[in-house]
């Protein structure tokens, strides 16, 4: 059985409807197992280019089921959920300030993710821009100079394409993402199997 201890690392990008259904849920899901969250922003462009693919809304046929299956999803779960007008978007920027924000406000952090998703998948707010994710960072709290400045900063960038790098080297695909146990969930579809090996350190 896997250590009881071991946090989840759930991988998600921003333009990701399916992780935004799955950030909703994956603290509930980990606590009842007495488990933390290692919230971990990456940027899905880079991995679709490993495997050369296209995003799912713009693949032909494909597109316009998950269209369809992103509010049938919402409307089974009762998740506010309002198609973007625009999707998917770059989220370096809101990325970039989650991963400075982990690293220099911590407490802050998951509340600013929820803001970044929900921003962008209940009102329409385009968070692919700078001045949005700086605005609404500063709305949740964070010193909003302080961010401006890092997310200029090379260093910033660095780090998260190390991060992007990091979980392409352990397999990471696609968000949501989870890797507990030595085990990997892709999908908001399989928080069932996540669950049950969660409860018994298998399935």
């Amino acid at each position: 059985m896997s250590d009881q201890k071991t946090p989840v690392d759930f991988y998600f990008d921003f333009s990701s409807p399916y992780g935004y259904f799955a950030s909703l849920e994956i603290e509930k899901l980990a606590a009842k197992y007495g488990r933390t969250v290692n919230w971990r922003a990456i940027l899905l462009g880079p991995v679709f280019k490993t495997m050369n693919i296209a995003p799912i809304a713009n693949v032909p046929l494909k597109g316009d089921y998950a269209r369809h299956d992103m509010e049938r999803s919402a409307r089974f779960h009762n998740i506010l959920f309002r198609h973007p007008d625009v999707m998917p978007i770059a989220t370096q920027h809101a990325a970039r300030a989650i991963l400075w924000v982990q690293q220099n406000e911590a407490a802050k952090a998951i509340n600013l993710i929820h803001a970044f998703y929900s921003a962008y998948f209940t009102e329409n707010i385009d968070i692919s821009k700078l001045e949005t994710v700086v605005r609404i960072a500063g709305d949740n709290g964070i010193d909003v100079g302080k961010l401006t400045a890092a997310l200029n900063d090379d260093a910033v960038k660095d780090a998260l394409k190390a991060e992007v790098a990091a979980s392409i080297e352990r397999g990471v695909f696609g968000s949501p993402f989870v890797i507990v146990g030595g085990e990997s969930f892709w999908g908001f579809d399989r928080f069932d199997q996540l669950e049950a090996f969660l409860k018994n350190g298998k399935i």
